[in-house]
């Protein structure tokens, strides 16, 4: 329209009033415009419009920019902020505190981003170390899963360990098994806060760091260092590797069925293992990341023996000589009742200690509920009471040979004593000796306790050593067996008669 005003005046040499007549302008604002030197778009003073939710700006916008350091897991939902605020005496809808919301989140994405410095490592300098949380079906079940990432800053090289959480013995376990793939160990290692790494943040770069951390940090020799606050960029290579991997190799993994952990993480080792030898290194694009790491490897420290990674906490056995850890029981043996023992907790399975003594392992179980035993342990116990050998929960969970002789021996007065008695002799010969022994009576079909202890003696017993007799004499010919001699004794023997 301006642009129209200026031509019907300075190039037509129009009148100020048949301007007015075809545009529909007032000749003030023509005359205004037209003395204007120069053509430039108008500006206008913005509507300011009130809105019901303009008391309770200020704080969502410090909510939002909160949750905007947050996972987005752990992020408010526009319902928990309108639900908030309803309480303090908000008025209005929930639509306009969502359109507050989404204006404010257009606002924040037009501002200019922070700058960073990018950063570069020598061969063997340093690692990165983050978990991310996934999704995958084991066993049968979607479950939620911690993925541990560590990342060479050099190389690239790249190691993904799957586990069900982020416990102490997971953390340890990780590094093992991502020193071991890259066989050597950098001279520094970045982490963020996480807090089996950092009892306490304190100022700047001051951390109270965990003592059992501490320890294996000592052990593989490399030093921790930590990100500041919030400041995931600060640890970029790591962070990206789990967006990458996500969408690379979690898409797949995804999809798939797997039948346990041990499954899942050996296909992870496999593509990490075809990532190194088919992407290139961003740094040097002529390179794979595993031909860098060759490179590196003679850069690093040497991986020694693997960190004996476990947890030790005080556990009270009770009466019925079992344990419980994280929902589930496990058994001890029976002369630990009410004892304190210390239990070292590892990855896939638990140990527990007496006296410096290993007296008990079990397969460690992340399910709940659940109770795991081991008949052995309840031996001493039904040598005292053998009637326990009818409704124990214990010996429910024999071998299939011990149950056989069970089941057949109590159909017998006084039956229970007498398979009290053999399993008695299981911390004297052994399961194995025992079973084979039980195995060898049950096939005669009249199996009794007496059979099987004395089918054990003569196992263990063995055949009698046979030693030469020196003599001067020497076998000319050979003695054949004839079995048909015996049957010529006989005859001779009744013309005797």
């Amino acid at each position: 329209m301006l642009a129209k005003i200026r031509r019907m005046h300075f190039r037509d040499h129009q009148p100020l009033r048949e301007i007015a007549r075809q545009t529909g302008l007032a000749r003030n604002t023509i005359r205004n415009w037209l003395r204007k030197r120069d053509v430039v778009e108008p500006q206008y003073k913005p509507r300011e419009t009130r809105s019901v939710v303009d008391p309770w700006a200020e704080q969502l916008g410090q909510w939002l920019k909160t949750d905007a350091h947050r996972p987005k897991r752990d992020r408010r939902t526009a319902r928990a902020m309108f639900e908030a605020i309803r309480a303090q005496g908000y008025a209005g809808s929930y639509n306009r505190v969502c359109a507050f919301i989404k204006r404010w989140r257009t606002e924040e994405s037009s501002k200019p981003g922070p700058a960073y410095v990018p950063l570069t490592f020598a061969l063997g300098e340093a690692f990165q170390f983050d978990w991310s949380t996934e999704y995958a079906f084991i066993g049968g079940l979607r479950r939620k899963l911690d993925v541990a990432h560590t990342k060479l800053c050099a190389s690239r090289a790249f190691w993904l360990t799957a586990y069900p959480t982020q416990s102490h013995e997971m953390l340890f376990d990780a590094h093992t098994r991502a020193f071991a793939a890259f066989g050597g160990v950098p001279r520094r290692g970045i982490y963020d806060n996480m807090k089996t790494a950092v009892d306490k943040v304190g100022r700047g770069k001051e951390r109270d760091i965990n003592p059992r951390f501490f320890a294996m940090c000592g052990h593989y020799l490399f030093e921790p260092e930590f990100c500041n606050r919030a400041a995931g960029w600060e640890k970029g290579r790591v962070e990206k590797n789990v967006q990458d991997r996500r969408r690379q190799i979690w898409q797949h993994a995804s999809e798939r069925r797997w039948k346990d952990f041990d499954e899942l993480n050996a296909w992870l080792g496999e593509q990490c293992r075809q990532a190194w030898a088919n992407m290139a290194n961003p740094e040097w694009p002529a390179l794979t990341i595993g031909e860098l790491l060759q490179d590196e490897l003679m850069q690093m420290l040497p991986n020694p023996k693997p960190f004996d990674g476990y947890v030790e906490k005080p556990v009270r056995v009770t009466s019925t000589a079992l344990i419980h850890f994280q929902r589930n029981r496990y058994s001890v043996p029976a002369e630990h009742a009410h004892a304190v023992l210390s239990l070292r907790i590892y990855p896939t399975e638990l140990r527990l200690v007496a006296d410096g003594r290993e007296i008990a392992r079990h397969a460690r179980s992340f399910e709940r509920d659940q109770t795991f035993y081991d008949f052995t342990h309840y031996i001493g116990i039904v040598d005292r009471k053998p009637g326990a050998l009818r409704n124990g929960a214990p010996f429910a969970e024999m071998p299939e040979p011990l149950l056989r002789l069970q089941r057949h021996l109590l159909k017998q007065t006084g039956g229970d004593r007498v398979m009290a008695d053999v399993l008695g002799a299981i911390p004297h010969h052994g399961l194995d000796a025992v079973l084979v022994a039980v195995e060898l009576a049950l096939e005669s079909g009249r199996p009794s306790g007496e059979h099987v202890l004395n089918v054990l003696a003569r196992l263990k017993s063995g055949m009698p050593p046979t030693t030469p007799v020196a003599t001067t004499l020497a076998v000319r010919e050979e003695p054949k067996s004839d079995v048909h001699r015996y049957d010529r004794l006989r005859a001779e023997a009744r013309h005797v008669d």
